[in-house]
This record gives structure tokens, C-alpha cells and sequence, in this order.
């Protein structure tokens, strides 16, 4: 039997301007670029990753992955965030002390039309950031997105880099 009261299964929180559907643009098939993908190396991979300041960490929250987007930089082959006080992340990475709380790192450019670009994930040990100096220091470079207190540096100090680059082909 048909529920009269279901009028659209689409999801309540996708507008015109977050429909995915709207912001990807089909190439003609005749128009679009043939494309390969080109494992990166740690260097360049960190290179890319230095030149976007939005990335996307993951972690472990109730045993269940949890991902979060986040403005970074990249300072010495480590990546910095700021995270606030009563984070899972702070909390996790409190509890793990010196030894850190293992956690993935991503960031990407892809443009949505042609496909290209270029993805990096790093996998590694997260730490609180325990010396006032540098703290500050990040403070004064990393600004929050919301109006939340991002008193907390986190530094992820990665052991796996890994990469991809989607290029045309021709």
C-alpha cells in the first residue's frame, strides 16, 4: 500500500545550493578527458597537502570511525589542527598521553567536471600540542571556522603518506 504522506524521498537537508547532483557537471563523453591515475610520492604528497588549507581527519569515537573536516597547515612534515577542548579527538589524544592515538589525515583538489586533481591520505600518530610557545604559534597562523573555542593544537606526525594524481591521459 502506497503511504500517502511520503511525498519526496529526498533527503531534507540537500538544497539547490548542496545537491550534489547540481554542482557536478556530466562532460560530453567526446569532450572529456581520458584520465590515469599517478601514485604520488611523500614529498610531492606533502607538497599538495601544504597548498590546501582544508583537509578532513579520522578517527576512532564509541569504537566507530569519525571524520571530521578541519582547517590545517603543514609545519616540518607535520600536520597541525586546532580542535576544542571537549573534542573526541582532544580526549583520545589526552588519554594516549606521549604515545599519541593513531589517525588518518585527507585532503584533496578534484575538479568536479573534469575529474582531475589529486587526493592525499596520511596515516599516523596524533599528539596534543603541550608547549605554550608553539601552541601559540599555531594559534596565531590556524584561525577556527566557527565561533567555537579551538583552544587545543593537535599534531599528527605521519609514518604512511600516500597519493594519487587523476591526469589526462593523451
Amino acid at each position: 500500500m502506497h503511504d500517502e504522506s511520503v511525498h519526496d524521498v529526498r533527503d531534507p537537508w540537500v538544497g539547490p545550493e548542496t545537491d550534489p547532483r547540481r554542482r557536478l557537471v556530466e562532460l560530453d563523453p567526446e569532450e572529456a578527458p581520458r584520465r590515469r591515475l599517478v601514485e604520488l610520492g611523500p614529498e610531492e604528497a606533502l607538497r599538495l597537502l601544504s597548498g590546501t588549507p582544508l583537509g578532513r581527519i579520522v578517527f576512532t569515537r564509541h569504537a566507530l570511525p569519525a571524520i571530521r573536516p578541519v582547517h590545517h597547515i603543514v609545519d616540518g612534515g607535520d600536520i597541525v589542527i586546532r580542535t576544542h577542548e571537549d573534542a573526541a579527538l582532544t580526549t583520545r589524544a589526552e588519554e594516549a598521553g606521549a604515545h599519541g592515538v593513531v589517525v588518518a589525515y585527507e585532503a584533496d583538489d578534484i575538479d568536479l567536471r573534469t575529474r582531475l586533481g589529486w587526493s592525499v591520505v596520511v596515516t599516523g600518530y596524533c599528539r596534543l600540542v603541550t608547549d605554550p610557545q608553539a601552541a601559540a604559534r599555531y594559534k596565531a597562523v590556524l584561525h577556527p571556522w566557527t565561533d567555537q573555542h579551538m583552544e587545543q593544537v593537535v599534531r599528527i606526525r605521519p609514518d604512511l603518506i600516500t597519493g594519487i594524481r587523476l591526469t589526462r591521459a593523451d
